[in-house]
């Protein structure tokens, strides 16, 4: 088979991150698969890129995804990357083909779903209503109120120990700019942002938070972007607490949202205990591979 790869150009970086793109095609023009490299440009991860592809099921056993792959890991290197990050689904073809391929298992996954037409509301509102001495809820939709943005901004410290196993994940250092381009990024896609935090009575600052992103037009399913609680704050119920309200507000404001999506890391003890709490049940398992260039 005449196999030919074509560079493409991704036009639109991300806030924290570009683009490398391939096309493979035979000598018909026709489509047989695909490749992007993610560059990650942002301080703590300036080693890193990420993996996505894919080869039509006719056309797999034939090298195609071989020579995609040549290609992004030849382009990362030239890139200085020190790691090279992809995932796939537990058991698929494109599992099989990574472990095949010099790819080393780093992090198991579960992708839940939470189905908002089955959930128990009454408990749902209880845990939402529950009081948290010396804490209290805000929320907000898009960009952070300017008033709340630094302590928001040092709220996604709760992440940096986010179970996350062999992956050189680096470190992703936010600050107020970074806020603001991640929830404009999203308007910008056209889908809605929606932030429940905590706020630590003493000092008024925000020592938790848990953001979903809501389709457009409110239908189909949201996906959580993240739940997270600062080490001095954790053992009394927040990370449940907000996201019980997230749900209660997705709920009410977006009637026809069928559900809620989430994906958590199996090493992930407690928030697998929250999920599992609010009634999430699982989908599927992917696994994430690492390749140390």
């Amino acid at each position: 088979m005449s196999l030919h790869i074509t560079p493409l150009t991704d036009t639109e970086p991300a806030p924290s991150s570009r683009r490398l793109a391939w096309l493979a095609h035979g000598s018909e023009g026709v489509p047989l698969g695909s490749a992007f490299l993610r560059l990650f440009t942002k301080q703590g991860q300036e080693h890193l890129a990420e993996l996505e592809g894919g080869v039509h099921p006719a056309e797999r056993r034939q090298g195609v995804g071989s020579r995609l792959l040549d290609a992004a890991v030849s382009a990362a290197r030239d890139e200085g990357r020190r790691s090279l990050l992809a995932q796939a689904e537990t058991g698929s073809p494109g599992d099989l083909f990574l472990a095949a391929r010099g790819f080393r298992r780093v992090l198991d996954l579960t992708y839940a779903r939470l189905a908002l037409a089955d959930i128990d509301l009454a408990r749902i509102n209880t845990l939402a209503e529950r009081p948290h001495p010396g804490y209290e809820l805000t929320q907000w939709d898009g960009t952070v109120p300017p008033e709340l943005a630094r302590t928001f901004a040092d709220s996604r410290r709760a992440m940096d120990d986010m179970p996350m196993e062999g992956t050189d994940y680096g470190t992703v250092v936010w600050d107020v700019e970074r806020v603001v381009s991640a929830a404009e990024a999203v308007a910008k896609r056209g889908e809605s942002l929606h932030t429940v935090a905590v706020l630590n009575r003493a000092d008024g600052s925000i020592v938790g938070f848990s953001e979903l992103v809501v389709p457009g037009d409110g239908r189909g399913d949201a996906q959580h972007y993240g739940t997270g609680v600062l080490p001095k704050h954790r053992g009394h119920g927040l990370g449940l607490w907000m996201k019980a309200e997230s749900i209660r507000t997705a709920r009410r404001r977006h009637p026809e949202l069928g559900g809620l999506l989430t994906d958590t890391a199996d090493s992930n003890a407690p928030m697998r205990r929250i999920n599992d709490a609010l009634g999430y049940l699982p989908t599927r398992r992917a696994v994430e591979y690492q390749l140390d260039l």
